[in-house]
């Protein structure tokens, strides 16, 4: 099983005998099964020692640590297992080929756009005003094939993007004043939420990425860098519009998060504890969501479709299969 265990109490995380445990200040304990948890999540602060991490080690959980704020600070992964030289050797000389990495590159945004589109439509058919915006994204969608550099086709991502964000303003219901994406620090609800779930999604490919042999420092869209797993940016976007955007929209549209969920004294930037809560919650239960499969015939969930997208990446990388996005078909 690949059960995601979130934890917001403060204390000391231990191994007592077959699990994790958590004891807070007061005494009480949680404990973690570890035999169904693949990835522990910590925002609180919380103290571990080498005995602790050696276990999670050794059982193959992903530990992941959020600040204060509740954004992203780092992961603890246990040693590498699943190795290959020759595909990592392949997934460098597709980087230092500009003509393969460029294919692949493309691929990506295209799976993105694609998604955002379905996105799009789905409401415009329930009446939404967005025909404009629409209009734009199929325009920059012209462009993409005849980029010539990464770095023009991240300028035609970012005008999609654009776009695509002036349309959130007539999907949501609730009244948020929503104009531009800001990340350093975002400032209203809608910019804290994208930041937020886009790092679990972020995280999330990550931890599947590493149950693959692709080495998530090197990627195609994304320049790779020596302080993050660019990788990792390339396969979320791809997904980020299937389960950040439309869990957004659920949220807000349901009123399942308001205003209250967010220290309004920081403009909006802090999500309360409830807050961050609900929406693990509702990530969690997304990632659980099955679909059924076109080619595999059969109900696979959120998160291994991101799995296959690594082994999909893998066998392209291989001279097995070309690649192909994943793209939103219901």
């Amino acid at each position: 099983m690949n059960e995601s265990y979130y934890l917001f109490s403060s204390g000391k995380l231990k191994r007592k005998d077959n699990v994790i445990r958590l004891t807070t200040p007061d005494g009480r304990f949680k404990d973690i099964k570890v035999e169904v948890t693949k990835d522990i999540y910590l925002f609180g602060e919380v103290e571990l020692n080498t005995k602790c991490l050696i276990y999670l080690g050794q059982m193959e959980i992903n530990l992941h640590i959020f600040n204060y704020y509740g954004f992203y600070t780092g992961s603890y992964f246990p040693k590498e297992g699943n190795v290959s030289g020759r595909l990592l050797v392949n997934q460098v000389k597709h980087y230092d080929d500009e003509k393969k990495r460029m294919f692949l590159a493309k691929k990506f945004v295209m799976g993105s756009e694609h998604n955002i589109h379905r996105n799009l439509r789905y409401y415009k058919e329930r009446g939404k005003d967005i025909g404009e915006e629409i209009e734009n994204i199929t325009y920059y969608k012209s462009e993409i094939d005849g980029c010539e550099s990464v770095k023009e086709l991240m300028g035609i991502e970012g005008n999609i993007r654009k776009s695509y964000y002036k349309s959130w303003n007539k999907i949501i219901n609730q009244e948020i004043d929503f104009e531009k994406r800001v990340k350093r620090p975002p400032d209203n609800m809608i910019n804290t939420l994208i930041s937020f779930i886009n790092t679990l999604v972020y995280t999330t490919c990550l931890g599947e990425i590493y149950k693959t042999q692709l080495n998530p420092t090197i990627s195609y869209l994304h320049v790779p860098g020596e302080r993050r797993f660019s990788l990792c940016l390339d396969i979320s976007e791809v997904f980020k519009p299937l389960i950040s955007d439309r869990m957004i929209f659920s949220l807000l549209n349901k009123n399942i998060i308001t205003e209250s969920d967010f220290d309004r004294e920081s403009n909006f930037y802090h999500l309360k504890d409830k807050g961050k809560k609900k929406i693990l919650q509702e990530y969690d239960e997304r990632l659980k969501k099955t679909i059924r499969h076109k080619i595999l015939k059969k109900d696979v969930s959120y998160r291994h479709l991101i799995k296959l997208e690594c082994y999909k990446l893998i066998k392209h990388l291989m001279d097995d299969k070309e690649y192909e996005p994943f793209k939103i078909w219901w």
